[in-house]
């Protein structure tokens, strides 16, 4: 399995945030592993990075990728 996506999103200050954050990628890429951390503003999802990225665009979020 290839490396997680990790994303930077400055703007996921809380809980719900996360919550929003986790769903929006459970329905953008069914099945796959995700890590959201808040403290960090961290989220690290496996799959297509791009279809990620739009996902968490949708939710009303900023992500920016890292290391890609």
């Amino acid at each position: 399995m290839s490396e997680p996506n990790l994303f930077r999103v400055e703007d996921m200050t809380c809980g719900h945030c996360a919550k929003s954050v986790k769903a929006a990628l459970a329905d953008a890429l069914p099945g796959v592993e995700v890590s959201v951390d808040v403290v960090s503003h961290e989220v690290r999802v496996a799959g297509d990075a791009a279809k990620a990225e739009a996902a968490i665009r949708e939710a009303g979020y900023t992500p920016e990728r890292i290391g890609a």
